[in-house]
């Protein structure tokens, strides 16, 4: 897979952020704080490969509500 662009990214976020603020059974602001702590914290990765794990790692949650 090719490294996901900029925009990709973004809409991760966004989409996290969104499945955050319905979460019900799980803390919101813990949730949410680590969402942007994450992506604070994986701002300057520069690798293809740990972008990639990464992105991969916020779809995965997405998907499947938790990360494996």
């Amino acid at each position: 897979m090719l490294q996901p662009s900029r925009q990709q990214v973004l809409r991760l976020y966004k989409h996290l952020i969104k499945y955050g603020n319905h979460l019900t059974l799980t803390d919101k602001n813990y949730f949410l704080g680590r969402v942007r702590h994450e992506f604070r914290e994986n701002r300057q990765l520069t690798n293809p490969l740990e972008i990639e794990f990464n992105f991969k790692r916020g779809e995965t949650l997405l998907k499947k509500g938790r990360i494996l």
